[in-house]
């Protein structure tokens, strides 16, 4: 969702897209070190010739077409003909399209609340029990992505409602290769690491962090990424799958700590460019260019894979600018939990070919098509790490192969009178001077309200 706040508020139509239009991005067979043909080859065994294939999702312009260049090679293989209609809007086209009794084959949701409630609804086909076993054993933390997209239907019974594809990452700290050379210090491996490198660059006469939680109307919004990594790096990720369903109250000590453990970084005037009192005002847009100054007015700025766009004109990632894993604490003994964000498809339909295309997407080429262009991640252990378009990329896709828990980021996932207004504001509270259980309470005060 807090991508969204990085484009136009305006409506966008409605674009539909063919991917039989289009000639297939890499000839098969080429590049056989990147790709894995075979998995290609094996899709010509089913016969889809003639059928049609209605799929609606949230990708437009360049993103529009990646997806219709992956969908080529399922239409290329098996005769089917797809057609996509991506739109800005596109939870809100799927859901009119429900209503009025004609959903598409496929939808895809970047939003597994709403997967859940299309599940409760009956609107949404569980997917078969092989295809969860599937993704447990394929995906690296298994378990969490068929725990984020299982739900109850309508008998109340769980399943899989929904194949995890796209994913994106936010357990990321940015910092300048070059400063960090020129101060000799080394990118920590470990939660205590990192406390310590913030302490030694102010021992150093340095200033270790940039942050900044302003945002227009969503101010706040960057805190609450911060606190959801600290939860999953302080506690089980059963305990953060309670605080997202809000059975551990929002103050809840477990809550109160990861919210403190953040403010040990954000409430230090020595350790906050600025110092504590401009966390709270400084746009998050402008936040990390402290790292491009000269002196360095920071060393590290927490944020997600999107903030490269907001770095000075010019910025080279992987030269000028470089990220490492938001590490975990290696005390706790709780992995290496990821946080991020992604997209999957749901099968609203009876048509048969909606199914063959969730098979599709468990082979290794629907993935390496679009990791070979630009802007995919995947947790798919089966892929080949070389077919990412350049190492950046193929280095937050190793993070996710690395991670021993995925969540969503869990104010997306709550009451939005929540998720996307109190715990953005008392996240500005906090920070401005009041205290964690103060802030906590109040937060669980309005989630009461909504009950």
């Amino acid at each position: 969702m807090k991508t969204k706040l990085l484009v136009s508020a305006a409506a966008l139509a409605l674009v539909a897209g063919s991917a039989g239009a289009q000639d297939l991005k890499f000839a098969p067979g080429s590049e056989p070190e990147r790709f894995h043909w075979d998995s290609f080859e094996a899709l010509k065994a089913t016969d889809l010739s003639g059928q049609t294939l209605n799929v609606m999702g949230p990708w437009t312009g360049p993103d529009q077409d990646l997806v219709l260049s992956v969908f080529a090679y399922f239409e290329a293989a098996t005769g089917v003909k797809i057609n996509y209609t991506g739109s800005n809007s596109s939870e809100q086209d799927i859901q009119i399209a429900v209503d009025g009794g004609t959903p598409p084959d496929i939808g895809i949701s970047p939003q597994p609340g709403k997967v859940a409630d299309y599940a409760k609804a009956g609107k949404v086909k569980p997917l078969p029990a092989e295809v969860a076993d599937w993704v447990k054993a394929n995906y690296a933390a298994g378990e969490s992505w068929v725990s984020i997209y299982s739900a109850a239907g309508p008998d109340g019974t769980s399943a899989l409602y929904s194949f995890p594809y796209k994913t994106d990452v936010k357990s990321l700290v940015w910092y300048s290769p070059e400063n960090f050379e020129d101060a000799g210090y080394d990118v920590p491996a470990t939660m205590e690491d990192l406390k310590a490198l913030t302490e030694k660059i102010v021992a150093d006469g340095g200033t270790p962090w940039c942050i900044g939680l302003g945002s227009d109307a969503a101010t706040g919004w960057p805190a609450t990424d911060w606190v959801e990594d600290m939860m999953l790096r302080n506690n089980p990720p059963e305990d953060y799958d309670a605080w997202v369903a809000n059975t551990l109250p929002f103050n809840d000590p477990k809550v109160i700590a990861a919210i403190d453990d953040f403010g040990w970084f954000a409430k230090n005037d020595a350790y906050v460019s600025g110092g504590a009192g401009a966390v709270g005002s400084t746009d998050f847009r402008d936040s990390p260019k402290g790292l491009f100054d000269s002196p360095p007015k920071c060393y590290m700025h927490r944020q997600a894979s999107f903030i490269p766009s907001f770095f000075p004109e010019g910025t080279v990632v992987g030269q000028d600018a470089d990220f490492f894993y938001f590490p975990a604490y290696a005390g706790k003994d709780l992995g290496k939990p990821v946080l991020g964000a992604g997209t999957s498809f749901m099968v609203m339909s009876d048509n048969p070919a909606a199914m063959e295309l969730i098979k599709f997407l468990e082979t290794p080429i629907a993935h390496e098509v679009w990791m070979a262009q630009s802007g995919f991640l995947t947790p798919h252990k089966g892929v080949n790490v070389d077919a990412y378009a350049n190492d950046v990329l193929k280095k937050q896709g190793q993070m996710l192969l690395d991670a021993t828990t995925f969540r969503f980021d869990a104010s997306d996932l709550m009451p939005g009178g929540v998720g996307a207004g109190t715990f953005w504001t008392g996240m500005v509270d906090y920070v401005s001077g009041k205290d964690a259980a103060t802030v906590t309470a109040e937060i669980q005060k309005s989630w009461d309200a909504l009950k």
